[in-house]
């Protein structure tokens, strides 16, 4: 069982400007730019119109065997790694767990989603399961998680291995402190490396889409208004200047 360092969190500005932009824009970006699938598959939204950005804590599963793992070292509540994580928790953070898509482990249930709740985490996504839905459902917290399950995590065929190291959850490569972004389309990572980069072309995109939609719905050419064509651009350009006067 491995413990990683302490995640260097990204700093506040580029959160507070990413709470404007979806996942869908901010996964349309980045492909954009060349990163062509920031996006995970398998965890979606347990509950509508919530959305987070936040830093990741990383959680690893990986599958029992029996001279690695037996459920007897869990005596003591201590050697339970995947407690470990959220230890780590800060204001904001984003709990994200490779549970391998297993859909019969819960990573965690009431008790461990109250603490997390009470530790100010922003949400949970794991490639996997938790358990006690109807108290959970309480909380109110963000989730994106494949499913549900009675049972608790080690009961099946995986065992947690690892806090804060790199994962892959969802099919996508997640580094501690990189910044999750999730809504109702979905999660996506993305690098802090990219970020500034993209909040700036993202804003670009949402000014001509904001102008374009309004041209749509008064039945506007869809050739000319998605993506703004060169032609529509002084239009565009005179738009953005009344609307800024």
């Amino acid at each position: 069982m491995t413990h990683g360092l302490d995640i260097t969190r990204p700093p506040k500005h580029l959160i507070d400007a990413l709470k404007d932009i979806g996942a869908a824009t901010v996964a349309g970006t980045l492909g954009h730019m060349g990163y062509r699938n920031p996006h995970m598959v398998g965890p979606v939204s347990q509950n509508r119109r919530k959305s987070i950005v936040g830093p990741a804590l990383t959680l690893q599963f990986l599958p029992q065997r029996p001279d690695l793992f037996n459920e007897g070292e869990y005596a003591d509540p201590e050697t339970q790694l995947h407690r470990h994580v959220l230890y780590h928790v800060q204001e904001g953070d984003v709990v994200v767990v490779d549970a391998r898509g297993d859909m019969s482990s819960g990573v965690f249930g009431d008790m461990m989603s109250t603490y997390f709740k009470g530790r100010g985490g922003a949400g949970i996504v794991i490639d996997g399961c938790m358990r006690d839905r109807p108290n959970v459902e309480k909380l109110d917290l963000s989730l994106w998680l494949r499913g549900w399950t009675p049972n608790y995590h080690v009961q099946t065929s995986i065992y947690p291995n690892a806090v804060n190291v790199p994962i892959a959850c969802g099919g996508v490569t997640v580094i501690p402190g990189d910044i999750i972004v999730a809504d109702d389309d979905g999660v996506v990572v993305l690098p802090v490396v990219m970020a500034e980069k993209l909040i700036e072309e993202a804003q670009k995109h949402h000014e001509w889409e904001e102008f374009s939609r309004a041209k749509l719905m008064e039945g506007g050419s869809l050739q000319r208004y998605y993506p703004l064509h060169d032609d529509a651009r002084g239009e565009y350009e005179d738009w953005r200047r009344a609307t800024r006067a």
